[in-house]
């Protein structure tokens, strides 16, 4: 079944919302297992992800619909409780920023965020700040990010301070970088580049993760299919560093050999049409209140209802981003800032 036509072709922001019946997902097995690459199983007690809220439970989001509405047909069906809105992050301590944002989300953990995009100002239309907070009580700031000027192709540094989004500032924390085609992108840390290597290559860039994104028969209309490619986890449980010494050698080009060695493949979970909305949904357990085709959720193939990742619209400038392990939040947001890209956004 084909979704039906977007509202106007060219704008950036083409939706609209509707919900229908809640699905319930079942635990199989440890995710951690999932992710394993080197080294033997982890021995920890198996962990329960459990859904945010049990009133949250009943919404399901649409990715696209053709009017724009806010039925929420689903509502309240299974819920006991009066329905929260959004059900915030538990308290996650920050103790060092930098450190915070390069580690894993702990195992059993959903860390949950939004990411606000700020357009005021100069040339904030064409180079919109994005900003990571955590979506609880403190709000408090985790990562900003802007799209490079004068770039050949989508470059988005990323920064742990709100204010200063400078290459040389010892603020950079990553950068997000795309193909000419706007199709390929890829995550890097603050590491130097290979030309600059040190005798032992310590100090080079790790690559944190690579997203590719296809287009289906309808273009980019309609639910989009992501590919995201990170390093795989070793028994401690810790990120296997991938330091590329050239471009042939970098996560892209491993998945497209088909050299898997220490790397997991992702993708965005497949929406489900429904008949009653005419559209294609997601249940993003109320985390997501508004439809749009950059709602998104990132599974593993072994275990689709263990949710990597999501993403996905709450206002017109506003939208939840909520990351398990093993991604860390410089990962995340990076995969969240792909999805805004201008060529993907263009209809």
């Amino acid at each position: 079944l084909c979704p039906p036509p977007a509202t106007s072709g060219s704008d950036e922001e083409d939706d609209s919302d509707s919900s229908t019946k809640p699905i319930r997902s079942e635990k199989k097995k440890n995710p951690a297992s999932l992710f394993q690459t080197g080294g033997d199983p982890p021995k920890e007690k198996k962990t329960k992800k459990k859904a945010p809220s049990k009133a949250a439970e009943s919404e399901e989001e649409a990715l696209e619909t053709p009017q724009k509405n806010s039925n929420k047909k689903g509502k309240g069906k299974k819920s006991k409780k009066p329905k929260e809105e959004r059900p915030p992050s538990p308290i996650i301590e920050v103790d060092n920023l930098e450190e915070f944002v390069l580690r894993p989300a702990p195992q059993g953990v959903t860390i949950k965020c939004r990411v606000t995009r700020d357009k005021k100002g100069m040339d904030r239309g064409l180079y919109p700040t994005y900003y990571l907070h955590l979506d609880n009580d403190k709000k408090v700031f985790l990562l900003a990010g802007r799209k490079r000027k004068k770039s050949k192709t989508s470059n988005y540094l990323i920064s742990i301070d709100p204010t200063d989004l400078s290459r040389g500032g010892e603020n950079f924390i990553g950068k997000l970088r795309s193909n000419l085609m706007g199709t390929k992108f890829t995550v890097f840390d603050n590491g130097a580049n290979p030309d600059r290597a040190n005798a032992d290559w310590s100090n080079v860039r790790q690559e944190l993760s690579a997203v590719v994104y296809e287009t289906n028969v309808l273009g980019f209309k309609g639910p989009r299919k992501m590919t995201v490619i990170i390093p795989g986890m070793n028994s401690d449980n810790e990120r296997v560093p991938i330091r590329p010494r050239n471009d042939n050698d970098g996560l892209l080009m491993r998945w497209q050999n088909k050299n898997m060695d220490n790397v997991i493949e992702l993708h965005n979970k497949a929406p489900v049409w429904n008949d009653e909305t005419q559209s294609y949904v997601l249940n993003f357990h109320g985390r997501v209140t508004h439809a749009s085709v950059k709602n998104f959720q990132i599974v593993h193939g072994s275990d689709p209802d263990y949710i990597v990742m999501q993403f996905g619209r709450v206002a017109d400038d506003a939208f939840t981003m909520d990351y398990n392990y093993p991604l860390c939040a410089v990962q995340a947001f990076a995969i969240a800032l792909s999805s805004f890209d201008g060529k993907l956004a263009c209809e």
